[in-house]
């Protein structure tokens, strides 16, 4: 596979007296060998991501096919590749973000031969993401995932539950049985992150329950980043933990996919309220229906506008479809949809403080840059 070349770079100077680290001012195009490629109309992201699926999908069919049967045929319906009677299908697994935060975080750091040794770890994290999505469907009694019935509405819901135990159980197997030496500290890792993302969710339910004025933009900010960012972070850590890089790269990288979840999971919220169904796979309006405190809404919910109060008021009463118009203008009327896009380019400047601190050549960090800008950048 052909390589691209690009001129030599170095991350701009950060802000003078300052003391910050230096700041990328352009997105770099990658060149070395384990780096992003370019497709065909010069999108990094994309070129990563697929890469990314391209690698990790075998290790990540082994490792369900390892399942017993019930808990093998529910997870292979919620990946995509199969229909509900057992039958081959061609669905959409996902787009393999974390796994390619994993595998790009390795290679930046070590190289095509630390990628490799990472692909165990970068399909541990995916089934562990998959975890949280059986799980959170049930939680948040959604009916639709990636254009198909959600499995909970398909195999019930104790199934649905026990096969997302199931794939947690099969990630911590997948680490604990490699043969790198950084496998145990990934293990530890990995489980703190799934007891971290546990108390996120926990928040998260326990938000729904109080009122609408009485939730916090820290709270839902704290949560977000124990629900979102704790697993991007852990993604980015134990990419440069199979690269057998330094406690500081390493910590640099948990931040660094931190931030730039949280800004993730500000445009999702954004997407959450104003995507398009037919690209997101979900209706209209899906959190607003669920009375979800997101973080555009408790933004509004805590402006001290006039709009912020009859959000309140609809948030108050129960769902009704003719005032979700009525209740999306509330929220974008108090501010919610503008300081969600702000705080999301905060999160990504700080990201990228941080990746300059992990991966000082730029050239080396474009694959994550690439990846930070894509989470970031979604319409839909």
């Amino acid at each position: 596979m052909a390589e691209f070349m690009t001129e030599t770079k170095q991350w701009p100077a950060g802000p003078p007296g300052t003391g910050e680290p230096p700041m990328p001012a352009v997105r770099p195009r990658p060149a070395r060998e384990g780096g992003p490629l370019l497709d065909g109309d010069g999108n990094e992201a994309t070129a990563v991501l697929d890469r990314a699926r391209a690698s990790v999908d075998p290790e990540l069919r082994a490792a369900v096919d390892s399942l017993p049967g019930a808990m093998r045929r529910i997870a292979r319906y919620h990946f995509g590749w199969e229909h509900a009677d057992g039958t081959p299908a061609a669905g959409n697994a996902g787009k393999a973000i974390r796994p390619a935060l994993v595998l790009t975080a390795a290679a930046a750091l070590g190289g095509p031969g630390a990628r490799r040794a990472a692909l165990r770890a970068a399909a541990a994290v995916e089934l562990v993401h998959n975890f949280t999505l059986l799980h959170d469907d049930v939680m948040d009694r959604d009916t639709s995932r990636r254009h198909r019935p959600t499995a909970w509405t398909v195999f019930g819901v104790s199934d649905a539950i026990l096969a997302g135990n199931a794939l947690q159980a099969l990630a911590l197997r997948l680490l604990a049985e490699g043969p790198n030496p950084a496998s145990r500290a990934a293990v530890t890792r990995l489980a703190d992150c799934v007891a971290e993302l546990c108390e996120g969710q926990h928040a998260d339910t326990t938000m729904e329950e109080r009122a609408a004025d009485e939730v916090t933009l820290d709270e839902v900010l704290v949560m977000a980043e124990a629900k979102t960012g704790a697993l991007l972070g852990c993604a980015c850590a134990l990419g440069g933990l199979y690269a057998g890089a330094g406690e500081e790269e390493v910590a640099a990288l948990d931040r660094f996919g931190r931030q730039a979840g949280l800004a993730f999971q500000l445009i999702d919220d954004v997407i959450g309220i104003w995507g398009d169904p037919d690209r997101t796979g979900k209706p209209a309006g899906a959190d607003l229906a669920a009375r979800k405190k997101s973080l555009p809404v408790v933004a509004a919910l805590t402006s001290g506008t006039a709009a912020a109060t009859e959000l309140a008021e609809l948030y108050g009463r129960p769902y009704d479809e003719k005032d979700l118009e009525r209740t999306a203008l509330a929220v974008e009327r108090a501010g919610g949809r503008d300081w969600a896009q702000v705080q999301a380019a905060d999160r990504m400047s700080r990201a990228m403080q941080e990746l300059a601190r992990a991966v000082p050549d730029p050239e080396a960090a474009g694959g994550l840059l690439a990846l930070a800008e894509f989470v970031t950048r979604r319409s839909s």
